[in-house]
């Protein structure tokens, strides 16, 4: 099971891999092209809103519930009652969707007043978020229905396509870039277009591989059903439990509203920054255990269901904390060599930089958090993660506020860097709550060898990042390099990185044996 597990894994992270690399050829594309103003400030508030609601609804709320669902069904039950819980989930969710979908539009302006009432003082740029909304809230409708067909997917071991699907986003809104907005007059239009367009590419994507499965829904309504009302249930709680980092980030949009022109971008493009490792590492991990450790857990195989954790958490120590060091320290390099150009000045590459900084502290964190709320998604347990989530998202909004205040009095020029501080912080308190109950509860127990690999690890990190703050020398130094000097000089440092760690490692003694999951009965 752990080769084909690490299998999975694999696939999943290339999948990613691609669709990350595509991602930030897009987030290069809207910053050379647009850069860091009040009317990319709009775009990215309009595009959050429903992107953080499909969050909670598609890859949060609905994926954490539903995979459990379908796989107990799968395994316990027969086909033809995969085939009715399939066809009642989508026309049940469907329908609320597109319910959603149309008080989203209709209220576009209360939205943006609620989630960036900064805009408020500049009517123009807060009519623009509101137009925009309009165009992109459809979103939600489209990617959600797809999130529902990733899940089908998964299910079944089929984990390539939906990794895959996210490509058509940045395909989407490349072109909208490059093609339509010579067109419009406001060309932030054009990129609302191509997340419309994007959403109803993602799900036409799937479809063909449902049918080859006999899996595509013939959508009915089904709120009555028991299977529907237990997934539901299940939902409500995670609703806010399993997208704690994402709802603290989109907290982070109203204060941002609040400060200088461009925070919001500034922030936006730190995060993207940080989603790439944790898009090829922790989600992927946490999306290939989530139905096994369902599957352990329905069949009462608690040692086993241990064992896969401690599998995961394992491999999020071993890839995550060198990603972390990375990040914070070539955080300038980074930002400059793939946004610093054009439009986007060295001004906008030192706010990033700093944003980047602070998001990166808590990566670990954020990485964490993702796979231990599977220790209790797949036990159908939504209340504890819900619990300490509330902790840590109150936590945050604290410093979030002590942190800009402080960082405001001593006029730093970079206030808003504690927005993406408190969100690292409240992810670290976030993750130990998790574990901490994950431990009461008697559902995980560590395996054998974490004292050896934490230090064997640390000490990769410690020297590989001693290594890269040598080539890290200062962004405006690195934003005068040509683009070819700078992806040149980033490439040779970053391989240099990712060797001296691995050889340290290695000469510590870590073996691949150290990150095998331990079997039962071991």
């Amino acid at each position: 099971m752990a080769s084909s597990l690490a299998r999975s894994t694999g696939i999943v992270s290339a999948m990613t891999f691609v669709s990350r690399i595509l991602g930030f050829v897009r987030d290069a594309t809207l910053a050379i092209m647009f850069g860091a103003g009040p009317g990319m400030d709009a775009f990215l508030v309009a595009f959050k809103i429903p992107n953080f609601m499909r969050r909670l609804f598609a890859e949060g709320a609905f994926a954490q519930s539903f995979v459990p669902v379908l796989s107990a069904t799968r395994d316990q039950e027969g086909g033809d009652d995969v085939k009715r819980l399939v066809d009642v989930v989508a026309g049940t969710l469907g329908a609320i969707l597109v319910g959603l979908t149309i008080v989203g539009i209709v209220a576009a302006p209360l939205f943006i007043y609620l989630f960036a009432p900064g805009f408020a003082e500049s009517p123009s740029q807060f009519d623009l978020a509101a137009s925009l909304l309009r165009i992109t809230f459809p979103y939600l409708l489209f990617i959600s229905l797809t999130a529902l067909a990733g899940g089908i997917l998964n299910t079944y071991g089929h984990f390539a396509v939906p990794a895959v699907t996210p490509v058509l986003l940045n395909i989407c809104m490349i072109g909208a870039a490059l093609l339509l907005s010579p067109l419009f007059k406001r060309p932030e239009i054009a990129l609302a277009i191509g997340v419309l367009v994007a959403g109803m590419a993602q799900l036409a994507f799937q479809i063909p591989f449902l049918l080859r499965l006999d899996r595509l829904p013939r959508p009915r309504w089904g709120w009555g059903d028991p299977q529907v009302r237990r997934i539901l249930r299940l939902m409500m709680p995670i609703l806010f439990g399993s997208s704690i980092a994402q709802l603290t980030l989109l907290l982070d949009t109203v204060v941002a509203s609040f400060l200088a022109a461009g925070s919001v971008s500034w922030l936006y493009y730190a995060d993207r920054l940080m989603e790439f490792p944790l898009g090829i590492f922790s989600i992927a991990i946490a999306t290939v255990i989530l139905p096994t450790l369902a599957a352990r857990h329905a069949s009462k195989s608690s040692r086993e269901f241990s064992a896969l954790l401690d599998w995961a958490l394992k491999l999020i120590v071993l890839l995550g904390l060198p990603a972390m060091v990375g990040l914070f320290v070539l955080a300038g390099p980074l930002v400059a060599t793939l946004f610093g150009y054009r439009s986007f000045t060295s001004h906008d590459a030192l706010m990033s930089q700093y944003a980047l900084m602070a998001y990166a502290l808590g990566f670990m964190g954020f990485s964490l958090v993702k796979v231990l709320v599977t220790g209790f998604f797949s036990r159908e347990d939504s209340r504890t993660p819900v619990r300490c989530g509330v902790i840590s998202l109150i936590c945050a909004m604290a410093m979030n506020l002590l942190f800009v205040g402080v960082f405001e009095l001593m006029r730093w020029p970079a206030p808003h860097a504690g927005l993406a501080l408190a969100g690292s912080l409240g992810a670290f308190i976030n993750a130990s709550l998790l574990y901490r109950q994950l431990r009461l509860s008697g559902a995980y127990t560590p395996g054998a060898g974490w004292v050896l690999l934490l230090g064997r690890v640390g000490a990769g990190c410690i020297v590989m990042g001693l290594l890269l703050h040598v080539g890290a020398v200062d962004t405006l130094t690195w934003m005068s390099r040509t683009a070819v000097q700078r992806v040149g000089w980033l490439s040779f440092w970053l391989v240099i990185g990712v060797v001296v760690y691995f050889l340290v490692l290695t000469v510590l003694g870590v073996r691949p044996r150290h990150v095998q999951m331990q079997e039962a009965g071991r």
